[in-house]
C-alpha cells in the first residue's frame, strides 16, 4: 500500500495553527505567569493596558495567523498544478543551496544596485530585528519571575537595539516613498499600484506609532533615567512629560500600533509582502541538476508518446516555475536590463512574470489574489498564457540570460520564455516567417547558413596539416577543432577560424576538423523552441563524435561551446569542451603560445558574450587573453560583465529581422564606440557580424575601430612584432 505524502498545502496549515496556538498560549502563560520583575530597570509589558485589550491582542493575532496560513496554503496548491522538478535537498547540493539562501538573505545581489540595495535592506533587516524584538520581549513576558531575564544592562541595551532597529526601518520607509513617489526611477514607476502605497504605509505606520507608544509609556512612567538608552523615545517623551492624561495617550498610541501590526498580517498573503516567504525558499531552490546554460532535456520525439510540447497553460510549468511566479517583488531589474525592452520591443520580463501569475491567479481552485493589482479591465477567460502573453514578446528575446542574471531572487524568466517557444514551434508552427528558411536549412543543409556542406572545410585550403576526417575514422588528435557554422561559412568568421588554426600550429596543438563531417549543434533550432530539429542534428553529431572516439573539443562559438559542453550530455553526448577563449589562456599561461614580443599599441574594448559570460560564466579568460599583449589599454563599456549588453544575435534572433524599435546591436556598437576604443575585441561569431556591422553602421570605417575576435588580434600582435624583427636597421 502507498504511503500518503503530506502536501505542501498541509504542512502550511499546520505551521500556521502551531503559530496561532503558541500565541494563544503566550496570553494564557502571561496571565498565569503574571509575576512582575522586581528589578528597578525594566518595564511591564502591558503596562497601563486593559485586560480587555490584551484578550483582544492575544485573540485576534491568533485569527489572523490561521488567515495568512489559510490563504499562504491555497497558494501552495496552485504551485501543485504544475509538473514535477528534482529541486530535492541533497549531501551534495545542501552547502550550495544554503549558500545562495543566505546570499538572498544578505541581499546580495539587490546591493547590486547600492541605492535601492541599502533602501531595501533598511526596511528588511530592521523590520527582522523588530520582529526579534517584539518576540525577546514576548518570551521575557511568559516565563515566571525567576526566570525573567530583561533587566538591568540588558534591558538598557535591548531598548537600545530597539530603537535603532526603529529609527533604520523609518528611514528606509521614507526613501522608499521618496525614491517611488518622488524620484520615480522608470523601471518601478511603470509598475507602482495602489497596493505599494498599502505597503509603505502600513510600514510607516508601524514605525511611527511603535515610537509613539513607547514616549508616551516613558512620559507616563515618570521618565525613569534608564530609558535614555531608548534614544529616540526619550526625546518625544520630553516633548509630552507635561500633557494631561498619559495614561489615555499612552492606550491610544498602543491601540494604533496594534491595528497597523494586524493591518500588516492582513495584506501580508494577499499582497507582494508575500515575497518575505516565498523569496527566500525561491533562493534556496536555486541550484538545479542541469548546467546553468542548458535548457531543460525533452523526451526524444521520435519515440515519445506525448501529444503536446512546450508550455500553454500553468499546468504545462513545473512547480518552481509556478513558485517563480510567487516570489517576484516586481522589482524591475530584469526590465531594466533587457535588451529587447531598452530598444523598443514589446517584451519586458517582468510582464512574463506577472502575467503568468496572473493567469495561475484566475484559474487556481480557489482563484487567489495576483502578483500584483491588474486593471479591473483584463479578463482571463481560458488556462492560456497566451491569453495575456503574446508571441510578439517572446520572439523578442535574445535568450541572452540578463534578466536571470540580475533578478535578486533567482526567478528562471527565460526558462519560461524558451518553453512557451517550444509551444508556439512544434505545436502551432507560430514563428517568424524568416525564421522557417533557418529551420528548413538546418533540416535540409546541416546548417541555418543554407550552404553546401561540402563547402565547410574550404577555408583549410590554403593550410598544411590540417587534418579534415570523414566522421568514420578515429580521432588520432588529441583535440577535435570544432570550427561551427559561421565560422565555415561566414566570411567574416573564416578570418577567425583561419588565425585561431594558426595559433594553434604555432603552439604545436594536435587537432584535426570534420568538414564536411560537422554539422550545425542546434542551438538556433532549439532557442527558437523548434525541439525536433536540435534532436535530429545532436543525435547525428553524438553519433559521429562517439563513433570516432572524440574526447576534447575546441571550439570558437559560445553558443556549440554551450550546447556541446551543457546539453550533449542530456543525449549521451559528454565530452570535454574549451571555448577558444579559454584555450588561448592556457597557451599563453603555459607558455606554449609566446606572446613576450607581441604589441599592440590600441585602446581596446572586450564586449562579452552572452553564451560565453552569463550561460557559463566565462569572463575573465578572454580579458586575460587580451590583455597579455603589451601596449594594450584596456577600457571597459558601460554595462560589462553579467551586466553586459547583448548583440542581438542569440535565441535564434540571428536569422530573424529586427523591425520594431532601435536595433539592439546599434544600440550596444554605439555604446562600445564612446569607450573610445580603436579595437573591439569579441569572442564570438554571431557579436562579431553584429558589432561590425553596428559599427560600420555609424560610419566608422575599420582604419578608425577594427572589430575582431581575440584570435585575430593575438595573430595580429605576432605577426607584427615578427615583421619588426625582421627588418634591418639602417647604419
Amino acid at each position: 500500500m502507498e504511503r500518503k505524502r503530506i502536501k505542501g498545502p498541509h504542512i502550511v496549515l499546520v505551521i500556521g495553527l502551531a503559530f496561532a496556538m503558541v500565541t494563544a498560549l503566550s496570553g494564557v502563560a502571561s496571565a498565569v505567569f503574571q509575576q512582575n520583575d522586581d528589578s528597578p530597570v525594566t518595564r511591564e509589558v502591558f503596562g497601563g493596558i486593559p485586560s480587555s485589550l490584551k484578550i483582544a491582542f492575544y485573540v485576534m493575532t491568533s485569527i489572523l495567523l490561521v488567515y495568512g496560513a489559510v490563504l499562504f496554503g491555497q497558494r501552495v496548491k496552485n504551485w501543485t498544478r504544475g509538473k514535477p522538478d528534482d529541486r530535492r535537498t541533497t549531501k551534495k547540493n545542501v552547502k550550495r543551496r544554503l549558500g545562495d539562501f543566505r546570499a538572498g538573505v544578505y541581499m546580495q545581489t539587490l546591493l547590486r544596485d547600492p541605492a535601492a540595495g541599502i533602501m531595501h535592506s533598511l526596511i528588511y533587516f530592521s523590520f527582522v530585528v523588530l520582529l526579534a524584538v517584539t518576540t525577546v520581549l514576548e518570551i521575557n513576558h511568559q516565563v515566571p519571575e525567576a526566570w525573567k531575564f530583561l533587566n538591568g544592562n540588558v534591558y538598557m541595551a535591548y531598548s537600545f537595539i530597539g530603537d535603532l532597529a526603529g529609527l533604520c526601518m523609518f528611514v528606509g520607509v521614507m526613501w522608499a516613498i521618496i525614491r517611488r513617489y518622488v524620484q520615480r526611477p522608470y523601471r518601478i514607476r511603470i509598475k507602482s499600484k495602489p497596493e505599494h502605497a498599502v505597503i509603505l504605509g502600513v510600514f510607516l505606520a508601524i514605525t511611527v506609532t511603535g515610537f509613539g507608544t513607547e514616549a508616551w509609556r516613558i512620559a507616563e512612567t515618570g521618565m525613569p533615567s534608564f530609558e535614555r538608552w531608548s534614544f529616540v523615545g526619550w526625546p518625544l517623551a520630553k516633548l509630552i512629560e507635561n500633557s494631561s492624561n498619559l495614561a489615555g495617550g499612552h492606550q491610544v498610541w498602543w491601540i494604533l500600533h496594534v491595528l497597523s501590526f494586524f493591518a500588516f498580517l492582513v495584506i501580508l498573503p494577499v499582497t507582494m509582502l508575500r515575497h518575505m516567504f516565498t523569496s527566500p525558499l525561491n533562493m534556496y531552490l536555486k541550484d538545479r541538476e542541469r548546467p546553468k546554460g542548458a535548457m531543460k532535456p525533452m523526451p526524444n520525439l521520435m519515440e515519445t508518446e506525448l501529444e503536446s510540447f512546450g508550455v500553454s497553460t500553468i499546468e504545462d510549468f513545473t512547480w518552481k516555475q509556478l513558485l517563480d511566479l510567487d516570489a517576484c517583488t516586481m522589482c524591475g531589474r530584469c526590465t531594466s536590463v533587457c535588451p529587447a525592452h531598452a530598444t523598443g520591443k514589446s517584451l519586458d520580463p517582468r510582464e512574463i512574470v506577472l502575467k503568468s501569475g496572473e493567469v495561475m491567479a484566475a484559474t487556481g481552485t480557489p482563484q487567489v489574489s495576483p502578483p500584483l493589482g491588474v486593471v479591473a479591465d483584463i479578463t482571463i477567460s481560458a488556462n492560456s498564457l497566451f491569453e495575456r502573453v503574446t508571441p510578439e514578446e517572446v520572439w523578442a528575446c535574445t535568450s541572452c540570460k540578463a534578466c536571470d542574471e540580475i533578478c535578486p531572487v533567482n526567478i528562471e524568466i527565460l526558462d519560461k520564455i524558451l518553453d512557451m517557444r517550444r509551444y508556439l514551434s512544434l505545436m502551432e508552427s507560430n514563428f517568424p516567417t524568416e525564421l522557417g528558411n533557418a529551420y528548413r536549412s538546418m533540416e535540409n543543409s546541416g546548417n541555418p547558413w543554407g550552404m553546401s556542406q561540402a563547402d565547410r572545410g574550404d577555408w583549410a585550403e590554403k593550410f598544411e596539416g590540417i587534418e579534415i576526417l570523414d566522421g568514420s575514422s578515429p580521432l588520432e588528435a588529441e583535440y577535435l577543432y570544432w570550427v561551427g557554422c559561421a565560422g565555415s561559412f561566414d566570411d567574416k568568421n573564416k578570418k577567425v577560424t583561419q588565425a585561431m588554426a594558426q595559433l594553434l600550429q604555432r603552439s604545436g596543438i594536435s587537432f584535426s576538423i570534420l568538414g564536411p563531417s560537422e554539422l550545425c549543434t542546434g542551438d538556433p533550432a532549439r532557442r527558437s523552441g523548434n525541439e525536433y530539429i536540435f534532436q535530429m542534428l545532436a543525435m547525428q553529431n553524438i553519433e559521429t563524435l562517439n563513433g570516432m572516439g572524440v574526447k576534447k573539443i575546441i571550439t570558437q562559438c559560445p553558443h556549440c561551446f554551450n550546447t556541446l559542453a551543457n546539453e550533449y550530455p542530456q543525449m549521451g553526448g559528454n565530452y570535454e569542451v574549451v571555448h577558444h577563449s579559454q584555450f588561448l589562456e592556457f597557451l599563453i599561461d603555459s607558455g606554449k603560445l609566446d606572446l613576450s614580443n607581441a604589441k599592440l599599441e590600441e585602446r581596446v574594448v572586450y564586449h562579452d558574450s552572452c553564451y560565453l559570460g552569463r550561460h557559463n560564466d566565462v569572463y575573465m579568460a578572454p580579458r586575460n587573453v587580451i590583455g597579455s599583449l603589451g601596449g594594450i589599454e584596456i577600457v571597459e563599456a558601460s554595462r560589462n560583465g553579467t551586466q553586459g549588453m547583448c548583440c542581438g544575435a542569440g535565441g535564434g534572433r540571428m536569422w530573424m529581422e529586427e523591425s520594431t524599435g532601435k536595433q539592439v546591436n546599434i544600440e550596444r556598437s554605439q555604446e562600445l564606440l564612446r569607450t573610445g576604443a580603436t579595437k573591439i575585441a569579441v569572442a564570438c561569431p554571431f557579436c562579431y557580424i553584429m558589432i561590425d556591422d553596428g559599427v560600420k553602421a555609424q560610419g566608422v570605417e575599420e582604419d578608425e575601430v577594427k572589430v575582431a575576435d581575440i584570435s585575430m588580434h593575438i595573430l595580429e600582435a605576432l605577426e607584427r612584432s615578427e615583421a619588426d624583427a625582421t627588418i634591418t636597421p639602417i647604419v
